[in-house]
């Protein structure tokens, strides 16, 4: 990565500062640009979701590694909790997405309820395990809610084997003028089901599998109580990645935290932070971190700097930490302030090796809140902050009512927020193909076929406030 000639700034940079100049370049298609990471994490594209409570859940976890990327499970799960979720999502199709699932003799109502926890927006109705019908939310529109499934489920829905290729059942569903193909077992037992959509993503991206050939997910620990026992249950749970995470990562009590786990040798990558400076990632690594985590205060639910001062611009912080990590022989992940799929460019241009999402995809269908919507008829879910007022009353639950009602005096993130739905990309997996065609493309621009190459190639200029106005389209004309 270098500046224009005269672009180097006396002061630190956000994402929104900075552009990408093209380059020569003989990368002729987006397809020829290949997006896995090599940090150890196993990602074939370099998104990791955020380990927050209102984006981290089963759902998601499934969804995005199917995609390539990682979710890393919140630190307030209970162990057991994490390790049944690891479970369920280590035993998920690599292909076909998991349905919602109800009998018969289910009501309306509780596929209302369930339907907006898929993307695909269906339940499969089924019997014995078998599949007999397939409900939408249109076919249940004007019908009484404690009607059963069976009254209402179309039982003429397309059906393949589990084993048929996605684009088998691509042609199948284009053939029969279906969007949702439900798949089964050889002995007839429901299997998964695949849309149209699904079926090309398939053929796009690669999911992130371990040596078993099983989907990936991270688990998240703190700095707070018996954490090498915490991180050994997580590991032998079936974590691929320990996230060992505290808003202020350069502190002894992470260290000593760090090098008790790095000390058990558990054989999965350690990820820890956050830091925003060159030291913070050098004691980092030198306790046995082999990613280190970056930023303070760009996330959307934060109120650090506004509430302490402390932080530092997003991309100037990924940038110092890359070039320390790099000599080091460590990684870096870039976590917060990501906006636009410009800006994960920009960030793996500047170093990182992944970029960690949160807010952003708060507001999609596989997020864990439940789906609401506004008197003006918009869809959207709650999201919070994870130094928030919510956050830390569930997270301190078993203190005494006094220490709760101390710690809840003080909070650095917002406990509340209405994250919509984008009508255009109201799955994660929209929002996956929306940053990585970008990022794609920005590798095109700069002539890489890699993200090693967009690191190397990228050549970065500093732009006013109107520079950056300027790149943003206007889709209400002028």
């Amino acid at each position: 990565m270098q500046f224009l000639p005269g672009h180097t700034p006396p002061y630190d940079l956000t994402y929104d500062d900075l552009f990408l100049v093209p380059n020569r370049t003989d990368v002729t298609s987006r397809f020829d640009v290949d997006l896995s990471t090599s940090d150890g994490t196993g990602t074939t594209i370099p998104i990791v979701v955020a380990n927050m409570t209102a984006v981290a859940g089963r759902r998601m976890a499934e969804t995005v590694a199917r995609r390539g990327g990682l979710v890393v499970l919140p630190q307030d799960l209970p162990i057991s909790a994490a390790a049944e979720t690891i479970g369920w999502v280590k035993s998920r199709s690599l292909t076909a997405d998991t349905p919602v699932v109800l009998e018969p003799d289910n009501s309306v109502s509780e596929a209302l309820a369930l339907i907006h926890k898929r993307a695909h927006r269906a339940v499969v109705v089924a019997e014995d395990g078998k599949p007999v019908g397939v409900v939408t939310e249109s076919a249940c529109a004007d019908v009484d809610r404690f009607a059963r499934l069976r009254t209402v489920a179309d039982a003429d829905f397309v059906t393949a084997a589990a084993t048929t290729s996605p684009r088998e059942i691509f042609e199948l569903l284009e053939a029969a003028h279906s969007d949702l193909a439900v798949l089964v077992h050889d002995d007839g037992s429901l299997a998964g089901v695949m849309t149209r959509t699904g079926a090309v993503r398939a053929g796009i991206y690669a999911p992130a599998v371990d040596a078993a050939g099983a989907l990936r997910v991270a688990a998240a620990v703190g700095v707070n109580g018996d954490i090498p026992a915490k991180a050994k249950a997580l590991v032998d749970a079936g974590a691929d990645v320990l996230v060992i995470d505290t808003a202020h990562g350069h502190q002894v009590k992470m260290l000593e935290s760090l090098r008790a786990v790095a000390d058990l040798k558990l054989g999965v990558p350690l990820v820890a932070g956050n830091v925003v400076s060159a030291a913070g990632t050098r004691d980092l690594a030198e306790a046995g971190a082999d990613i280190v985590k970056v930023g303070v205060g760009p996330g959307a639910m934060c109120t650090t700097r506004m509430m302490t001062g402390v932080g530092r611009p997003q991309f100037s912080a990924v940038a110092e930490c890359a070039a320390a990590a790099q000599e080091l022989g460590v990684r870096i992940w870039a976590d917060g302030g990501v906006r636009h799929p410009r800006d994960v460019a920009l960030a793996l241009a500047a170093g990182a090796s992944n970029v960690m999402i949160g807010s952003w995809f708060a507001g999609t269908y596989e997020s864990p809140g439940d789906l609401r919507v506004d008197r003006d008829g918009n869809a959207y879910k709650e999201s919070f902050g994870m130094a928030s007022k919510r956050a830390v009353a569930a997270r301190t639950a078993a203190d005494s009512g006094f220490d709760r009602a101390r710690k809840a005096l003080f909070e650095e993130g917002i406990s509340s927020s209405r994250m919509r739905l984008d009508p255009e990309r109201p799955g994660v997996e929209d929002l996956i193909d929306h940053i990585c065609s970008g990022v794609r493309s920005a590798c095109t621009y700069a002539g890489a076929a890699t993200l090693a190459e967009l690191h190397a190639n990228a050549v970065l200029g500093v732009q006013s406030a109107a520079g950056f106005a300027e790149g943003r389209p206007l889709p209400s004309g002028w």
